[in-house]
Order: structure tokens, then C-alpha cells, then sequence
């Protein structure tokens, strides 16, 4: 574990309380040379409703909180090559292939997501992936 993971997954557990979402709340901030250079929650995209969920399930155009930070920085003059991604969950196989795409070299997580595929793909691409509880 490096210096400031933790405190870096703390601050993604208080993003993640901006989320809408009743179902499970996401935080993540991608860090690169020790500076955050965009964060992400799970939501609905911009100027839609917020509202996640319908009947208790989650609707199908609602974006994880990892995709939502990979496409906040693609709009800025930043990159994400190398990045260090904090997430406070495990990430999805298709959020592992947003993650491989955009050069992120690391991800960092608290919460296991019930399926392993994704961190499975990362670890498969080369990317150090860590938990931390």
C-alpha cells in the first residue's frame, strides 16, 4: 500500500455521497503525480433526472462512478496515462475495459463487487490492482 492510499479512498467514500443512487452509492477519483485530476460518482448522465432506480432496479443509462471520472478528464486538457484510479467499489468488466483504455495504470478499491470479472481483466491487461480495507 502506498503513502496515501487510504486517504485517497476515504475522500472517494465522501464523493460517493453525492450519488442519487438508493441501491449502492460509488465513489472515484483518479490521481496522477499526487494531484487528483477528476473524480466520479454513479449516477444519471447530465441533464437527466435524478433518479437511479425504478421499481428497485437500476436503470440501464445510469453510468458507474469510474466511467463518469475517465470521462470528466477525456473533456479536460488532462490525461489519465498512468493514473492511479480509486474506487470504492471493485470495478465491472465494463468499466476493467474503460480502465485499460485510458491508460490507467493502477486501481485501488474497498468494497468487493460480486463479480470478479472485471478486476480479472485488469489483472489480465498488466494493471496492479489492490484492496484495502
Amino acid at each position: 500500500m502506498k503513502k496515501f492510499d487510504q486517504r485517497y479512498l476515504e475522500m472517494a467514500e465522501i464523493w460517493a455521497k453525492n450519488s442519487y443512487c438508493k441501491r449502492r452509492q460509488v465513489g472515484a477519483l483518479l490521481v496522477k503525480d499526487n494531484m487528483i485530476i477528476s473524480d466520479g460518482y454513479n449516477g444519471t448522465p447530465s441533464g437527466f433526472e435524478n433518479v437511479c432506480e425504478e421499481n428497485g432496479v437500476t436503470k440501464p443509462y445510469v453510468l458507474h462512478a469510474e466511467a463518469n471520472a475517465i470521462s470528466k478528464v477525456a473533456k479536460s486538457g488532462n490525461n489519465s496515462l498512468g493514473a492511479t484510479l480509486y474506487v470504492t467499489a471493485s470495478p465491472c468488466i465494463e468499466c476493467a475495459k474503460l480502465i485499460i483504455q485510458s491508460g490507467i495504470k493502477r486501481v485501488v478499491y474497498k468494497d468487493e463487487y460480486r463479480l470478479t470479472d472485471g478486476v480479472d481483466l485488469l489483472t489480465r491487461a498488466g494493471i496492479e490492482v489492490e484492496k484495502v480495507d
